[in-house]
């Protein structure tokens, strides 16, 4: 039986100004040790979902439980020892001089042991594969190994759960694919649970369940096949299906009837080799 580390129960956000809530009665649950991809076009709602499960903003109605804590001002700190964020743009997130002084920054603040401190920074980048960059300026990296500094800041205070929030959405697809791997890697390692607020389902792809947003409300959850089976009513609400996805409705159009949607370009390729062998 899964068990849940993150739960939102009827949960309502309304900026000042705005006709209609930014969220609206949202309900779901986040199990432990999942990859969990929350889409949606912008307005949906996700930017907003992210900033409450931080604890940036709090629900105006209905609650959110961490790790059964229900979030509030006087939780939020215990909360966030065990919630690690990674940004969209990663300079934002730099202070250090070098990479090693970055990923210790937060340490310092949590008041770690100097020796702690040490082997933690090194472990971190180690598991992000960008120990050989310890006396490196940050300015000097390219996108994807400036995100993966910002993910090894986030693993060495050791959460249980980290949150993506479009962290992919300003590299080239070289970069977007080391972060992703990265990702992967360290969730299977250390049976983290991964959020990840995004509006590109390439990256949605990889996750274990998706949910889609819609107008402030959860529009459709399922895992990826179940939800790229919808393939038009995605468009119609403004996300662009994967190509993988294109290229297998294409292929159907044209009469090759594949077995099912493929996720991955890979999968896709491997399909047709053996719709060829049949031929």
């Amino acid at each position: 039986m899964r068990k849940t580390i993150i739960s939102l129960n009827e949960v309502s956000f309304h900026y000042e100004g705005q006709e209609r809530n930014a969220l609206h009665k949202v309900s779901f649950d986040i199990y432990e040790g999942e990859w969990l991809a929350i889409v949606g076009h912008n307005g949906s709602g996700k930017s907003t979902m992210a900033k409450l499960l931080n604890g940036l903003q709090f629900p105006q109605q209905g609650e959110i439980t961490v790790c059964g804590i229900r979030l509030n001002d006087e939780s939020i700190w215990e909360i966030r020892k065990k919630l690690g964020m990674v940004f969209q743009n990663p300079d934002n997130q730099f202070v250090g001089t070098t990479v090693q002084d970055d990923v210790a920054f937060g340490l310092e603040n949590h008041g770690i042991p100097r020796d702690d401190m040490i082997l933690r920074v090194g472990d971190s980048l180690k598991k992000v594969k960008m120990d050989q960059f310890l006396n490196q300026e940050p300015h000097h990296l390219s996108g994807g190994q400036k995100q993966r500094v910002a993910i090894a800041g986030v693993l060495a205070l050791k959460p249980s759960i980290i949150i993506l929030d479009e962290a992919t959405s300003m590299l080239d697809p070289k970069g977007r694919g080391e972060v992703l791997e990265t990702v992967r890697a360290l969730k299977e390692e250390k049976a983290l649970t991964v959020i990840s607020i995004t509006h590109d389902l390439e990256e949605a792809a990889k996750a274990d369940r998706i949910i889609v947003m819609n107008k402030g409300e959860v529009y459709r959850k399922g895992n990826p096949e179940e939800i790229f089976s919808l393939d038009e009513e995605l468009v119609h609400l403004g996300l662009d299906i994967p190509f993988s996805i294109k290229m297998s409705n294409a292929f159907r159009r044209k009469g090759i009837n594949l077995s099912k949607h493929y996720l991955s370009e890979e999968e896709l390729v491997n399909e047709l080799w053996t719709f060829r062998s049949k031929i």
